[in-house]
């Protein structure tokens, strides 16, 4: 390991980790990082399904239906904390230390939930779990990118980040088991149902442990030999899986090793030498808040206020409309590294946009009853997913290596802590009026907003697909004498490190 923090080195690992064929390894960090969004749309679901709950009489939790909304609140503001925190701590202490904690945050969080007795007391569980949620967020987005192969991290990532969508299902059928008065006690489902997502955490940080600390972080860190070590360890299980020596790997990146980067250098960096990918990714992000938050918060209420779905049968077409969010990023991943970032992630904003005008129109007609309106409900969501997940994957590719971690938290936070509250309350105060002209009328500021990302995508957007980190953006030990950074060539900026 290098003592000295100004050690020059050649490396490939980057070429090495990006010529890998797919194999065990990677499925294992696809299972141990990707599950968090599992976990992350169990918590939400779970606590929307359980909160008519937790408001009944002998349910063991005095709380009100606005102090439901309160611990909604305060759940997406320990997400940002969680997020901006840990996301600087990921680029200063490693990816694996803080996948590690941030997992931990949660477990001891949701258990100490299912004991809650007070207000006071579920307030602050759930604080505790938003910030180890949004602690994940940044450790793991990172910590992806930099294992995956280049050829596929684009449909990996939108599926990892769809897979929110599978916890959301997963929610609310467990709520109909639960729930159920019949099979168990009014004080006791509820709890058990967050009970259940701690043994699911538990099972993810058994498989989290085997997955390694990213070779990349390693390597500008001054300890390539330990990077070194873990990528050889990694080509030796897939030679031995496929039964074939590897290709040699193709070009090396110099670099100026560096065991600490202030965070004032972080940020000068982030943005201001890349201000057109920081609007990009703002524009991305608040979009999918806005439009997600402000419906999945509300959605529920909705239905039971505008088409008299009983409260018994709403999990049923949450369910339905989560699989269908899924859907989207499965069925159309691999466009995003095959047909290209742009274009598709265009379509996706403006597509979901463009069906929320239909949407809008059959609710305030109330052409097609129940049925019309879900299935434009499922078509724009089957869009609108896909960019969502983009959103992610957008900002923790186009970031130098040493601020990856924190940009993805600052998007998130700045993102969720706008739209993420401003759609909820929004749609919650419009819904409130019991008439269909203010809905409808939400929905076309839903659309606008998705609209406005999709233009930053035309204007800044940047073609990342196949193409590794580093060309994307030279890490900060590479960029010592490097001129503009933000969009100034075909190929986009990034490309000033020393590479052979």
């Amino acid at each position: 390991m290098a003592e000295a923090e100004s050690d020059t080195i050649t490396t490939q690992v980057p070429s090495r980790l990006d010529r890998l064929p797919w194999s065990r390894f990677h499925w294992r960090v696809v299972i141990g990082l990707g599950s968090v969004w599992i976990l992350d749309g169990l918590e939400v679901t779970m606590v929307g399904n359980v909160a008519a709950r937790l408001t009944e009489d002998g349910s063991g939790l005095d709380i009100s239906a606005g102090q439901i909304g309160v611990a909604g609140a305060i759940y997406i503001v320990g997400a940002c904390l969680g997020a901006l925190v840990f996301g600087q701590l990921t680029d200063r202490l490693g990816r694996k230390k803080l996948f590690l904690w941030t997992l931990v945050l949660y477990l001891v969080a949701t258990v100490a939930t299912a004991f809650s007795f007070s207000p006071w007391y579920f307030f602050l569980c759930r604080f505790l779990t938003g910030a180890g949620i949004g602690g994940e967020y940044a450790a793991v987005n990172s910590a992806i990118d930099e294992l995956i192969p280049a050829r596929a991290r684009g449909r990996v990532d939108l599926i990892i980040n769809g897979s929110y969508w599978l916890g959301s299902a997963a929610g609310s059928a467990l709520s109909l088991v639960l729930l159920s008065t019949a099979l168990l006690p009014i004080d006791l489902g509820w709890r058990l149902a967050f009970g259940f997502g701690a043994v699911l955490g538990i099972c993810v940080l058994f498989v989290r442990r085997h997955v390694p600390e990213s070779p990349r972080w390693l390597f500008i860190h001054g300890r390539e030999e330990e990077a070194e070590r873990i990528v050889r360890g990694i080509e030796e299980g897939i030679e031995e899986e496929r039964g074939e020596e590897l290709p040699p790997a193709e070009g090396s990146l110099t670099i100026r090793q560096r065991k600490a980067i202030p965070f004032r250098e972080i940020a000068s960096v982030a943005f201001r030498k890349y201000p057109r990918r920081s609007i990009l990714c703002l524009a991305l992000f608040l979009g999918q808040a806005f439009l997600y938050n402000g419906i999945t918060f509300n959605l529920g209420v909705l239905l039971s206020s505008f088409y008299d779905v009983g409260a018994s049968l709403t999990p049923l077409f949450i369910i339905f409309w989560a699989l269908s969010n899924f859907a989207g990023p499965v069925l159309l991943g691999h466009f995003f590294d095959s047909v290209g970032r742009k274009p598709m992630i265009a379509l996706a904003y403006f597509g979901s946009a463009a069906v929320t005008l239909p949407l809008a129109w059959v609710f305030l007609s109330q052409t097609g009853g129940l049925t019309a309106f879900m299935i434009l409900l499922v078509i724009t969501f089957f869009l609108a997913s896909s960019g969502a997940s983009a959103a992610y994957l957008t900002v923790s590719e186009i970031f130098p290596m040493e601020t990856r971690a924190l940009a993805i938290a600052f998007f998130y936070a700045l993102g969720t802590a706008a739209g993420g509250i401003a759609g909820p309350l929004l749609f919650g105060s419009l819904i409130d009026t019991g008439e269909r002209m203010p809905v409808a009328i939400g929905f076309l500021i839903a659309a606008a907003v998705m609209s406005l990302g999709g233009v930053a995508e035309l204007v800044f957007g940047v073609r990342a697909e196949g193409r590794e980190l580093e060309d994307l953006a030279a890490p900060l030990t590479a960029q010592e004498d490097d001129g503009p950074g933000d969009g100034e060539t075909e190929r986009g900026a990034g490309e000033t490190g020393e590479r052979a």
